[in-house]
């Protein structure tokens, strides 16, 4: 016989018996013969044994499966028919009986096969252990088998064997006895016997576990049919999700695709290496050829690639004829797969690992509103160089991959930033960021979206998802609306004393801008007192080397040293500033009841305690651990602050609270408010509060503040009483007011008004010293926003358009202390650079307007307007004497105007005259500057502030809010309205806070100093003599030019140097402490910290005020306050002016009288002294 690689002849030659000598040649090609083998001498092949084996266990089966089910079929047919005929009556009972007995008996049997195929399922179910064990048990086994075919495979088709000898056939052989027993199960828990029968893990034990016992028989292995073990790959998806490894659909598919693919191709590989190295049966398997088991799995690649190289391919006729069929599925399996299994893997998610957590090192988890805007932004500030330490890894969470610029931006961050692509509302994602061992969560909400309470509720989602898969994490997120903060407190594990935070947008922005209503450039000052600056030196004598000196500036807080024990806050504050060059501005301070407060600039009843947190103003995080290490007995005599280091005698001294992490020090739960405290103090000193006793007999029955008594409070009025038209509007004097410019329409979302309102309703005012809002836009916005308006006092709507020059000259806006821009249609545009159109059309048109002087000034001083006794004047020694006051003006471009803006970049189109490039960041901008502008994106680099420090945010929360606490904000929840209470000497003891004020240095107590004094000097003695912290300077644009003709225009210098020169049209800045005998003396002077404006608006001729002038003011106030006393005992006989409601404020303004013959006295002294013409306030009553 010819045969190649084992294929042989199969019998003897024709002609006759063959020589035992080529017999031997042609066995040794065949079958490899050995003498202690008994095999067949005539090299007989008996490959049709092994395949007969197979071929009749299948056949004969499924023959034995429809003979059941026929016979069966028949048996039922008949009972059937002989039920049908037999109408039996009753039985007798015997009969009864034994019907009984059969049926009970049939039953058992019945249950018996039952529990049988029962427990056969439970054995090869999935659903079981000991059905998981099993399944994987045989897949295993299955591939070991296709294993051992491989090996085999290398060697004849058909060969002897001694199955004692041969290790591999007898590991094969108990593979086979274990797929029988499996088959037999399969066989038994099966519902339908028939398809079973058929099935591709049956018909492979057919093909494959018989041949195995007909080799022991016959001493012979026959490679046969055994490459269908391949098939079994097909389950290999089934088996990795059994084990839980696989979970998702994608993965899921793949692995399906894959093994299919697989399997089919090694099966296929497996047939032609069968025929070809065996040969057609009819051809006596002599065009037999020999190839390996992997080059044939190499024709089939190529073949269903329709390459087809030529260098491997089918001779036989059974193998040309298995690839005429395999190439039509082959190719069509390849075309489909193929790309699909490319696609599943490209498609694969590449930020789809998880985190591994770094010893030693902590972690943070951001996800929510991830673009390259907010991450820069978050990492621009959390990374900064200025902080400490911070060795924290950020890991960023978004379902959305991230695109090329993000991806570059996390790229050079690598060593400290992570992305992985997933959703915080999949328990599965928040595992793989490892959020139960995060030191913290941030989310970001998306500031620009159109719809600010589906945000608003889509972070609210993230929170419950995060607290629901880890209770204890610390959640710090962005809120856009004020109303939905309430919902965080639904949630159980929500708890601010783990340092869990909320920063809602709405609330600080607003509240930045009410602030800048009081002094203008707070909301500049305070930006960038939160936010991480580098310090850029610039060399040039310009305004931007004295606003960058005062950029570099940041908050932070750290724990005062033991030396200050004892001592009042002012004493500490003026060492800290000249000794430590450290600006001391508030503390946080722990009652006898062990609740903890951030009071700001308290005053001298505060004594300091152990451990107490102060929060100062620095450049540098290391700079305020020269409070900490301060020792008055090694550090007393030091004069450079850099050599302040820690003493030995500190290392006696330290305790827990100077070994804290500058994160976890202030997460002690007394150390931070009681949600159920306002943050105050109350003190039982009668001093303290002058005519206390007269206050509580008159209030007792009146409510004039909220519950809290934080904020001024009146009955809810009607949206129609607070209506002017535009002709009550130009009757009534309007002055000294805040504009509100508000765009906006019945779709509009809601920018909470109310948040604007509350700083400017501050109870620590006096209620004559509160500013009148006029609000200027559309009605239909503004009776959706009125809800939450109609409790505060001084408050008046004129419907219109803040593009109307009419309306607003109606309003009076040239005598306003500040105009506000507000837009609430800035989300729903798709350009970005459009998004400000409104608030800058309006902010151009006014600069634009031009307005009469001398009609200004009349208006503002005429008698008929002024009620009497309501002078401004003060007596020199007073702190508010020299505090800004109103003047008229005859441009638009000299009214303070602040305007909010969505789009940074669209800062470059409000001064028309800077010269600022459009690329410059907002901080570094003239209007920012300035404290014209403000953007809500200043407020990002709070997330990263409250993370290090979450008393920052309180801190702030205190300073813009006015005073809104967590008791506060839980009855906004409740009742969505301020709650009016009566005044009790509790509520009465809140109102003692301090306020942000403007000083002006051109004329008062500290006039002196304006002229060349040093800044440190103004501090020390305001803060000696008044209790008044300074913290910074307003100064116009051009002062150190030294010129006649200068721009009005002002900036911000933040924390000046002690030797820092101050200037006469310097503003300053200072937390002014709360005077209790302004209510009650009708001659103090209105410090409500009015616009900043002012002496702005004098130019070059503040500056140049020569002394004379000023001891002319001097007597002319002298004979005013002559004037206003004698006013004052006439007022005090009209008992009616005083005895009216705060609410019908608005309709006594408008009584109008002539112009007197004092009014032109006034008007001429105007004009010939410079002097400022007070603003008109209303003369109510005091609390």
């Amino acid at each position: 016989f010819r045969s190649g690689g084992g294929g042989g002849g199969g019998g003897g030659g024709r002609g006759g018996r063959p020589d035992p000598s080529v017999q031997m040649t042609k066995m040794s090609v065949i079958i490899p013969f050995s003498p202690d083998v008994p095999c067949d001498n005539n090299g007989q092949r008996m490959w049709w044994a092994f395949l007969a084996s197979s071929m009749v266990t299948f056949f004969g089966g499924l023959f034995i499966i429809l003979l059941w089910r026929t016979l069966k079929y028949l048996w039922t047919v008949c009972c059937h028919c002989n039920a049908k005929k037999k109408e039996v009556h009753r039985i007798t009972t015997g009969d009864g009986i034994k019907r009984t007995d059969k049926d009970d008996a049939a039953a058992s049997e019945v249950g018996w096969m039952t529990s049988v195929k029962d427990w056969a399922g439970v054995m090869i179910s999935a659903q079981t252990l000991t059905g998981r064990v099993l399944v994987v048990l045989v897949f295993a086994l299955s591939i070991g088998a296709l294993v051992i075919y491989f090996i085999d495979s290398s060697d004849p088709i058909e060969s002897c064997q001694n199955f004692y000898q041969d290790f591999t056939l007898q590991i094969d052989m108990a593979f086979n006895v274990f797929f029988l027993l499996y088959f037999g199960l399969r066989f038994i828990a099966a519902n339908d016997k028939l398809w079973f029968w058929l099935e591709v893990n049956s018909v492979v034990d057919f093909f494959t576990v018989p041949p195995v016992f007909v080799s022991v028989y016959l001493n012979r292995s026959w490679l046969g049919l055994r490459f269908l073990r391949a098939l079994r790959l097909i389950q290999f998806s089934e088996i990795l999700q059994f084990l839980n490894i696989l979970k998702t659909s994608n993965s899921i598919k793949l692995v399906n695709l894959c093994s299919i693919f697989i399997s089919t191709w090694l099966t296929a590989a497996g047939f032609i290496h069968l025929v070809e190295n065996s040969g057609d049966p009819w051809e006596n398997f002599q065009n037999s050829q020999p190839l390996s088991y992997w080059e044939c799995v190499y024709l089939l690649m190529v073949t269903m690639s329709t390459v087809g190289y030529g260098d491997v391919y089918a001779k036989t006729t059974l193998g040309r004829l298995f690839m005429v069929f395999f190439i039509l599925g082959g190719l069509a399996m390849f075309a489909s797969y193929v790309p699909e299994i490319i696609e599943l893997i490209g498609n694969r998610k590449k930020y789809g690992g998880s985190y591994s957590a770094v010893n030693g090192r902590k972690h943070i988890v951001v996800c929510g509103h991830i673009t390259l805007e907010s991450v820069s932004n978050f990492l621009k500030d959390f990374l900064h160089k200025d902080r400490d330490d911070v060795n924290v890894e950020i890991v960023f969470l978004h379902n959305i991959s991230p695109n090329l610029e993000l991806e570059a931006l996390f790229k050079r961050h690598f060593t400290q930033v992570e992305f992985y692509q997933g959703s915080v509302l999949n328990p599965h994602d928040l595992a793989r960021v490892k959020i139960e061992s995060a030191d913290a969560c941030l989310i970001l909400a998306n500031k620009y979206c159109a719809d600010p309470d589906a945000e608003d509720a889509s972070n609210i989602m993230r929170v419950i998802s995060i607290k629901n898969y880890h209770p204890k994490i610390r959640i710090i997120t962005q809120m856009l609306q004020y109303h939905n903060k309430a919902h965080l407190l639904n949630i159980p594990s929500w708890n601010w004393k783990e340092g869990d935070d909320a920063i809602c947008l709405a609330e600080l922005k607003l509240g930045f801008i009410a602030q800048s209503c009081l002094a203008q450039g707070l909301s500049t000052m305070l930006a960038n007192l939160f936010s991480m600056r580098s310090f850029i030196k610039i060399e040039e004598d310009t305004w931007q080397k004295y606003y960058l000196e005062g950029v570099a500036n940041e908050m932070y807080t750290e724990y005062l040293s033991s030396a200050f024990v004892g001592l009042s806050f002012p004493v500490i504050c003026e060492l800290c500033y000249v000794k430590l060059k450290l600006l001391l501005i508030a503390i946080e301070y722990k009652s006898d009841q062990r609740e903890s407060s951030t009071l700001i600039n308290p005053g001298n009843h505060v004594k300091m305690q152990e451990g107490t947190l102060g929060f100062f103003i620095a450049s540098d995080a290391k700079e305020v651990k020269r409070a900490l290490f301060y020792c008055k007995a090694c550090h007393d005599d030091i004069t450079d602050p850099k050599r302040i280091k820690k003493c030995g005698c500190k290392k006696f001294e330290e305790d827990q609270q100077s070994t804290l992490s500058p994160k976890k020090k202030q997460r002690n739960g007394g150390m931070r408010n009681s949600p159920n405290s306002s943050p105050k103090i109350i003190r039982h000193d009668p001093l303290l509060i002058p005519g206390s006793e007269q206050i509580e007999s008159m209030d007792e029955n009146v409510k004039k503040y909220d519950s809290t008594g934080m904020f001024h409070w009146c009955p809810s009025k009607d949206i129609e009483k607070v209506i002017l038209t535009r002709s009550e509007a130009a009757m009534t004097v309007l002055s000294g007011h805040v504009v509100v410019c508000i765009f906006g329409d019945v779709k509009s979302a809601l920018i909470g008004l109310r948040n604007f309102v509350m700083p400017l309703r501050a109870s620590n005012f006096h209620y004559h010293e509160l500013k009148h809002i006029v609000f200027v836009g559309s009605l239909e916005y503004l009776k959706r926003e009125w809800e939450t308006l109609h409790n505060f006092p001084k408050v008046s709507i004129l419907p219109g358009t803040p593009l109307s020059r009419a309306d607003l000259r109606a309003v009076n806006i040239n005598l306003c202390d500040m105009c506000v821009i507000l837009s609430a249609n800035q989300n729903n545009i798709d350009d970005a650079s459009l998004q400000d159109k409104e608030c800058i059309l309006a902010s151009l048109n006014i600069k634009s307007m031009q307005f009469d002087d001398s009609i200004g000034v009349l208006q503002a001083n005429s008698q008929g307007f002024t009620p009497p006794g309501m002078d401004r004047s003060s007596p020199e020694n007073s702190p508010v004497h020299g505090l800004v006051r109103q003047t008229s003006v005859t441009t638009g471009a000299n009214i303070p105007i602040i305007t909010e803006l969505v789009n940074d970049s669209n800062v470059q189109f409000l001064d028309q005259d800077d010269d600022d490039d459009p690329d410059t960041e907002l901080y570094l901008t003239q209007p920012f500057a300035c404290g014209t502008a403000f953007a809500v994106s200043v407020l990002d680099s709070l997330m990263s502030a409250t993370y290090f420090n979450d008393n920052i945010l309180t801190l702030i929360r205190t300073l813009v809010t006015g005073g809104a606490t967590p008791e506060l904000e839980g009855l906004l929840a409740e009742e969505n309205a301020l709650r009016g209470g009566y005044s009790t000497p509790q509520t009465l003891a809140n109102r003692d806070r301090c306020r942000v004020a403007q000083l002006a240095l051109y004329d008062g107590p500290f006039a002196d100093l304006g002229d060349g004094g040093c800044y440190g000097d103004l501090f020390c003695k305001a803060l000696k003599t008044y209790n008044m912290l300074c913290f910074g300077i307003y100064r116009l644009r051009d002062a150190h030019l030294n010129t006649q003709s200068q721009c009005t225009k002002r900036y911000v210098i933040t924390n000046p140097p002690y030797a820092f020169e101050l200037v006469p049209s310097d503003l300053i800045f200072c937390l002014m402490q709360f005077d209790h005998n302004a209510g009650q003396s009708r001659t103090s002077l209105s410090h409500s910290s009015h616009s900043s404006h002012a002496s702005s608006k004098k130019s070059s001729s503040v500056h140049s005020i020569p002394a004379a002038n000023r001891a002319n003011r001097v007597k002319s106030r002298d004979s005013r306050d002559k004037q206003n006393a004698t006013r004052m005992n006439r007022v005090g006989q009209e008992k009616t002016w005083f005895t009216d409601e705060a609410e019908n404020t608005h309709l006594r303004t408008m009584h109008t009288k002539p112009v007197n013959t004092l009014t032109v006295n006034q008007v001429s002294q105007y004009k010939s002294t410079s002097s400022l013409i007070p603003p008109i306030r209303e003369a109510e009553d005091e609390c």
